[in-house]
């Protein structure tokens, strides 16, 4: 972190607060609702379209942006709001542009339509993550249509590709435009921030500040090919498949990184519940927790799950050669770990290399950020609670961190107890409450000014 020469925020008498108005939270609806009807899927389309209507709405504001390609139609979209002290490191607020493909057979309503229907609206990327991308934009119109200022500069990101890696998107852009990002010492993005029912009238809001590291792998099984009808112990199939299974069904030791000891740590406080952390069956102690533990399984331990499987041309042939990818996710300081066992669980007869190998990332949960974002959630939901939280899979962060930005995971989205969020991403009927983005609306405005 850099230092600074700037008053101390002690010492400065705080501006009024300016709330959101109004026409910021109706908007915020129309304005999810126009991007979502942008096909962006990744892997086919492009956010050109979209990026150009992001660019006139900042225009239409008097924002200043600048519209990056990568490659033909892979756009990404930059702009900058001055800060009230020029001498703080400016905070980066980015989101994603590109959705994952849906199939219109599978949706009640066409996932590009953006409808509104039982006080939701509905659509691809409706909470990944096209409600934020709209949160941003109708708070920057606020800020611009009040000539209010944010405590310090604010870096607005709009990118391409997140959904296959941030190739063409944040990635391309730290390596060749740098740049764009100067100044930056802090980031928020998705992976956090979003409301998590503890009960019936309190909510936990998991605010990320660690990601679980990436590690895809392919497989690939040598043997030798021979008649389908004859006996053969080089059975390149049948090496890959007793490997895979013995990945599938291997479960790693429950690691208990800081975050995740955080959260269950205040979940168990707010329960009124007493768990033993050092406990040798502590699978068993955290199930005193109930649905929270649940809720924390996946980023308890180190996974690796078989995701895919090609071999072979014809029935009567067995093939030379199988091959087969494997999703893997490591843990902050368990890389080593997850690799080990893998290896271990392979007969010697397969072999492995990375598909996509990626870092997992972790910063401490404090500082001026970290307390604007909780005063921020208080602020507007007295019964919410935030919480650290380490994201079990990955987002664009982890390409910001080689400019030595420290990055979190904010959205601001308060949902209702009956929705099962986690299960609308990447999935059918995917939809956002109309109530929700009013309200990360009005938790961004606050952030700004509060950070």
């Amino acid at each position: 972190m850099s230092t600074s020469t700037s008053t101390p925020a002690s010492l400065v008498q705080a501006s009024p607060l300016v709330p959101a108005s109004e026409e910021a939270q109706r908007e915020v609806v129309d304005l999810c609702a126009e991007l979502i009807r942008f096909d962006t899927s990744n892997p086919t389309s492009d956010e050109r379209a979209c990026a150009d209507r992001v660019v006139a709405r900042l225009a239409e504001a008097g924002i200043a942006s600048e519209l990056v390609e990568s490659a033909p139609g892979r756009a990404n979209v930059v702009a900058r709001i001055p800060g009230t002290d020029p001498a703080r490191g400016a905070l980066l607020v980015h989101g994603h542009l590109d959705v994952v493909p849906a199939d219109p057979a599978e949706w009640q309503v066409p996932p590009f339509s953006g409808e509104i229907r039982d006080g939701y609206l509905w659509g691809r990327g409706a909470i990944d993550m096209k409600d934020t991308v709209a949160v941003m934009l109708a708070t920057a119109r606020h800020f611009a249509r009040t000539g209010t200022r944010p405590a310090r500069e604010i870096v607005l990101a709009f990118l391409a590709d997140e959904e296959a890696g941030g190739k063409y998107g944040a990635h391309w852009l730290v390596e060749h435009r740098p740049e764009l990002f100067a100044g930056v010492t802090e980031a928020i993005g998705e992976g956090g921030g979003f409301s998590y029912a503890l009960d019936e009238t309190r909510r936990l809001y998991p605010i990320e500040n660690a990601q679980r590291g990436m590690a895809w792998m392919e497989l690939t099984a040598t043997g030798r090919a021979g008649h389908g009808s004859s006996p053969n112990d080089e059975n390149a199939v049948t090496d890959l498949a007793e490997s895979l299974t013995r990945i599938g069904r291997h479960t790693f030791p429950v690691r208990l990184i800081e975050p995740v000891r955080a959260l269950l740590a205040e979940a168990a406080r707010l329960q009124g519940v007493d768990i033993d952390f050092d406990a040798e069956d502590l699978d068993a102690e955290l199930a005193k927790l109930g649905h929270v533990a649940d809720f924390m399984q996946v980023v308890l331990r180190n996974s690796a799950n078989p995701t895919m499987f090609t071999a072979g041309y014809q029935t009567n042939v067995i093939p030379g050669r199988a091959t087969a990818r494997v999703d893997g996710r490591f843990l902050p300081g368990h890389e080593q770990e997850l690799i080990d066992a893998v290896d271990a669980l392979l007969l010697p007869s397969v072999s492995r290399e990375w598909v996509n190998h990626d870092i997992a990332m972790e910063t401490t949960f404090d500082g001026p950020l970290v307390d604007a974002m909780c005063a921020a959630v208080r602020a507007e939901d007295p019964d919410g609670h935030p919480v650290p939280y380490c994201n079990p899979g990955g987002t664009d962060a982890k390409a910001f961190t080689k400019l030595d930005i420290r990055c979190f995971g904010f959205k601001g989205l308060k949902l209702p107890h009956d929705l099962d969020y986690g299960r609308l991403f990447h999935g059918v009927d995917e939809r956002v409450p109309l109530e929700g983005l009013r309200f990360g609306v009005r938790v961004m405005t606050r952030l700004w000014q509060g950070c």
